[in-house]
């Protein structure tokens, strides 16, 4: 009986120990599922997101509004250190070089009555920034940027982590929150340098406390990517349209909120990340505000109030310029905000001349109009409203967003215009007025108002000279 029992005994522990095994082999399984998919599901999300429209990649922790409040986001279990963070985050960081042309005064024209006769020569001008690979399509690789590191540039170059380097181009921009979207074709990347890059996190800015510990990669002074850290000194910091800072109104449509923190923002570090303890972006840096009066003063784009901007940007169509570009047959002038504020008219492009059988003419546009918006994107000057339209051929439809006056103020209008050709040889002079046709007329529109009897009546469109 006693032989029976210890027989039984070894099999029921023989048993347990195979269920144990078991259990084992069913969680390793299961564990190296879960890493595969972990540190392959960034490139399927895209993937499968290159189908229909594109989307960035967020970040899968959820906010917790009931979550410990003594417990920073920064020291959560699984957060990374500094090196950590650095990284892993580098391969999705790139470097920005643009050139453009700028008119620069001769050497004779600084000296007095030479100057009537030393007309100003165009230069070659180089700048530097940084960008965030945020996602791809199925021909593009999408990058993140501020709208003032690309903006007049003729060309565009983004170097990569492995050293190498891709012609690229603005795939699309919204100025009025100082963010752009530049792509570089997939078939210019090598197989080494895609399998070298990967695409950032977007993390939630919302979920940052002031005294977080940030990191902020760019490509400071030019020189190549380099690494600050600091923490977050205040958030809900306004950019206003005039570059000004203050307190966040989000009634406000010309506010950007900004991250204040005082990690090293340098010029060439414009559109570089501003990343948490989880190495997730939650910022777009600027060097914008730089300034040689303050120190540990630097500002980021709250990346949560700019997602949904950053998705319809990734999603336009690419263009290039083109040689000879429609134009809509006007003369205009800038509304700029003094103007705007000083006379009660709306911030744009004022139509002071419209051509008889012209695009603007066929399309109902009448002189005393104000442009605020071209194909969706907000204009506040002439210069870009050239811009926009070096990027659109004759015979091409384009949907602008007017202001008429309307006895009382001004009214919002959409209208549709099939552009016309350019039939202007006097290339500088439409660069002079935005319009294509080569009129002249004088820039200064304050001056003209208040030689105006001060302006009166001009809230209504009525007067102006």
């Amino acid at each position: 009986m006693k032989n029976r029992n210890e027989e039984l005994k070894r099999k029921l522990k023989k048993a347990a120990s195979i269920s144990l095994c078991a259990v084992l082999a069913g969680g390793l399984a299961a564990g190296t599922y879960t890493g595969v998919n972990y540190l392959t599901g960034y490139e399927q999300s895209v993937q499968a997101a290159s189908e229909d429209k594109v989307e960035l990649l967020k970040s899968e922790k959820k906010s917790d509004d009931s979550k410990d409040d003594s417990k920073d986001e920064s020291t959560a279990k699984g957060s990374l250190d500094v090196s950590g963070i650095v990284e892993a985050a580098m391969p999705s960081i790139v470097s920005i070089t643009t050139k453009s042309v700028e008119e620069v005064q001769n050497y004779y024209g600084m000296f007095g009555q030479y100057g009537a006769y030393s007309p100003s020569q165009e230069q070659e001008v180089q700048g530097s920034g940084s960008g965030i690979i945020i996602g791809k399509n199925d021909s593009e690789l999408l990058i993140a940027t501020n709208y003032h590191v690309v903006e007049g540039a003729e060309t565009l170059s983004v170097g990569f982590c492995d050293s190498t380097a891709c012609e690229a181009k603005v795939k699309g921009y919204d100025s009025e929150k100082d963010l752009a979207v530049v792509a570089v074709s997939l078939d210019d990347i090598d197989s080494d340098t895609m399998d070298a890059i990967t695409i950032a996190t977007i993390g939630n800015s919302d979920d940052l406390k002031v005294g977080a510990q940030v990191v902020a990669i760019g490509n400071a002074l030019g020189y190549g990517q380099s690494v600050t850290t600091g923490i977050v000194s205040a958030k809900n910091r306004q950019l206003n349209s005039d570059d000004t800072v203050g307190d966040y109104d989000s009634d406000s449509n010309s506010a950007t909120n900004l991250i204040q923190t005082d990690a090293a923002i340098n010029p060439g570090n414009s559109g570089g990340a501003l990343l948490n303890m989880n190495g997730e972006v939650v910022g777009i840096n600027s060097a914008k505000l730089a300034s040689t009066e303050v120190e540990g003063i630097g500002y980021a784009i709250a990346i949560s109030d700019v997602t949904d901007t950053l998705e319809s940007l990734m999603n336009e169509e690419t263009r290039d310029k083109v040689d000879n570009h429609g134009v809509l047959g006007i003369t205009v002038h800038s509304v700029d905000s003094e103007v705007s504020e000083a006379y009660g008219v709306p911030e744009g492009v004022l139509v002071r001349d419209v051509t008889e059988g012209g695009a603007a003419d066929e399309a109902g546009i009448e002189a005393k109009s104000i442009i605020t918006k071209f194909a969706g994107k907000v204009v506040t000057t002439k210069e870009q409203l050239v811009d926009f339209l070096s990027y659109y051929e004759p015979g091409e439809d384009v949907e602008l967003t007017i202001e008429v006056p309307d006895g009382k103020g001004y009214k919002e209008e959409t209208v549709t215009v099939t552009l016309g050709e350019n039939t202007n040889t006097q290339s500088a002079d439409s660069k002079d007025n935005g319009d294509g046709q080569g009129s002249s007329q004088d820039d200064n529109l304050l001056e003209d108002w208040e030689n105006n009897e001060g302006g009166a009546g001009l809230q209504y469109g009525e007067g102006w000279n």
